[in-house]
């Protein structure tokens, strides 16, 4: 498996090329992953003049909703990607959200002081972190003594249709490597008590799981594909390297797999996530 810095370099190149397509699909994600963002502001006890910092942020969940409850405080917004982060500032000013700083960053160093911070969150980015543990020493050091941690990671892949769905039709046509142990990807935390685990070697108490489930909603088969083929990195990257036939066939398999999940004249993919809150 390559370096941790050569990992981090990667990612951030792709959270880069795919910012717009994140971007652009924003109300349907935000919708989506509404009730996992309301577990994790549960779980954290927020204070209305508190410091809160959200790692990962992509474009601005659930840092922005956080800043929305917290007049009086301020939140930091934080993730490799520049481009994603202009989404989640964009955000912020059509909110009329005065609370909110932005800071391009890496969570694996961190530039804050120690005990910094009265909250922490992280909505699916653990999955990704090259040194999960050594992100979490560095979320651990920020965070103030009595202060919590909130993150959310997607569960077993059985339970997020969302998801396996186009790399079910990729695997019928396409023979994928296995990939490595503990690589960075999707389903890397599923395990029940796999990131709560961690948490407690950290010497965090008080740690406790809770599953989210909910789905993505999209009106066709066909602006499924599309959201697809514009934020999922995976799922180009196969795409790129078959012929056309090939890719075609591809479509055409997932579109017809979503149709099982039609509600109401739209589609409704299943998703199944995990929180996990602990407190320093």
């Amino acid at each position: 498996m390559p370096e941790a810095r050569e990992i981090e370099k990667q990612q951030r190149e792709t959270w880069e090329r795919f910012s717009a397509g994140w971007i652009k699909w924003d109300p349907q994600v935000v919708e989506m992953l509404a009730p996992v963002g309301q577990e994790m502001i549960r779980s954290l006890v927020l204070a209305e003049d508190g410091v809160h910092l959200d790692v990962a942020s992509g474009t601005g969940e659930p840092g922005l909703s956080i800043a929305a409850q917290m007049p009086r405080g301020r939140v930091v917004l934080t993730d490799l990607s520049e481009a994603m982060l202009a989404g989640a500032s964009s955000k912020a000013e059509k909110l009329a959200l005065r609370n909110v700083e932005i800071r391009v960053c890496g969570v694996d160093d961190l530039p804050f002081n120690d005990a910094s911070f009265d909250s922490v969150s992280c909505r699916f980015g653990f999955m990704f972190f090259p040194d999960i543990r050594g992100a979490v020493s560095e979320l651990v050091r920020v965070l103030r003594p009595g202060g919590r941690i909130s993150t959310a990671v997607w569960a077993q892949p059985d339970g997020n249709a969302w998801a396996t769905l186009p790399m079910g039709a990729i695997s019928a046509e396409v023979e994928l490597a296995a990939p490595e142990p503990d690589a960075p990807g999707l389903f890397r935390c599923a395990a029940p008590d796999s990131v709560a685990a961690i948490l407690r070697e950290a010497g965090l108490h008080d740690v406790a799981e809770s599953d989210v489930r909910g789905s993505l909603e999209v009106d066709s088969g066909d602006d499924y594909w599309t959201m697809l083929t514009e934020v999922t990195a995976p799922v180009v990257a196969v795409l790129a390297g078959v012929d056309h036939a090939t890719k075609e066939r591809i479509r055409a398999a997932t579109i017809e797999k979503a149709q099982a999940f039609k509600t109401n004249g739209r589609l409704s993919l299943p998703f199944h996530a995990r929180c996990v809150v602990a407190t320093r």
